[in-house]
């Protein structure tokens, strides 16, 4: 009886030691970004589907929302 005990207990710490693969996905995109998503409450300066405006738009948040700089002034 102790052996099958200890059998079964290295058998569930040996696939503990196992690792499963991951295999990440990763972005499965396959529209642009700029194209939006169709939702009504996008961004007001932003116009879906327009590269340009999307561009601008991201300038403008990397500028005055994300650039510490800019804040301390």
């Amino acid at each position: 009886m102790k052996k099958i005990i200890a059998a079964t207990a290295i058998v569930f710490l040996a696939s503990a030691c196992s690792e499963k693969p991951q295999s990440a996905g990763g972005v499965k995109g396959d529209t642009a970004p700029y194209t939006g998503t169709g939702k009504a409450y996008a961004e007001s300066n932003w116009k879906q589907g327009d590269k340009a405006s999307w561009e601008s738009a991201l300038k403008v948040r990397a500028q005055n929302g994300q650039n510490d700089y800019s804040k301390t002034n």
